[in-house]
C-alpha cells in the first residue's frame, strides 16, 4: 500500500460537495485522514469562496487509476470541464502525491500546486507536517512555516466547521 494525498476543493455549494467527496472516497478507499477545512477566496478569478482540505489514504492503485477515480467522483458531483482553468466548480479533487513517486507525465507528481498555492500547502502541512516533498525534500510543515513567515500568504484562511463524518442523506 502507498500513501496518497488528495486536495479537495469546491466553491459551488461547497459544504455539500466536500462532504460528498469525502463520503465517496471513504466508500472506495476506506479510512481517510483529513485536514481541517479552510475557506478562502478564489485564486485567478472573481467568485464565491472555496472550501479546501486534504485527504490522506492508503492505496494499491496506480497514479492513473487514482486520478481516474477522482475524475469519476468529480463528474458524479456535477463537475463540468471547460477551457477555463480558473473558474467556479462543484468539486475539484487533485492527486498531490503518491508515495515518493515523481513523474512528468499526466498525472504529474508531485503536483506543483503544493509549492505554489497556500490553499493546498496549508491543509497538507496540517495533515502531514513531517512528511517530505518528493522533489524539494523539505518537510511540509517547514514549507508552510517558510511561506507564512515570508508574508507571501496573500489570501486569508478561515477554518470552517464541516461535518465530514455523518454520511450525506440520499
Amino acid at each position: 500500500m502507498t500513501r496518497a494525498y488528495l486536495s479537495i476543493g469546491s466553491n459551488i455549494d461547497p459544504e455539500y460537495h466536500v462532504r460528498a467527496a469525502v463520503h465517496a472516497l471513504r466508500q472506495r478507499y476506506g479510512s481517510l485522514d483529513l485536514s481541517p477545512v479552510y475557506q478562502n477566496p478564489p485564486v485567478g478569478f472573481e467568485g464565491d469562496d472555496f472550501y479546501n482540505l486534504v485527504a490522506g489514504l492508503e492505496t494499491d492503485e496506480t497514479a492513473e487509476q487514482l486520478a481516474a477515480a477522482c475524475r469519476e467522483i468529480e463528474t458524479a458531483q456535477g463537475r463540468t470541464r471547460g477551457a477555463e482553468r480558473f473558474s467556479a466548480r462543484t468539486l475539484d479533487i487533485d492527486l498531490l502525491t503518491l508515495g515518493n513517486e515523481v513523474r512528468d507525465n499526466v498525472p504529474i507528481l508531485p503536483r506543483d500546486e503544493i509549492l505554489r498555492y497556500a490553499f493546498v500547502l496549508k491543509p497538507l502541512a496540517d495533515l502531514a507536517p513531517d512528511e517530505r516533498h518528493p522533489v524539494d525534500g523539505r518537510r511540509y510543515g517547514d514549507l508552510w512555516a517558510e511561506l507564512a513567515e515570508s508574508g507571501d500568504v496573500s489570501r486569508a484562511f478561515q477554518p470552517v466547521s464541516v461535518d465530514l463524518v455523518t454520511p450525506l442523506e440520499p
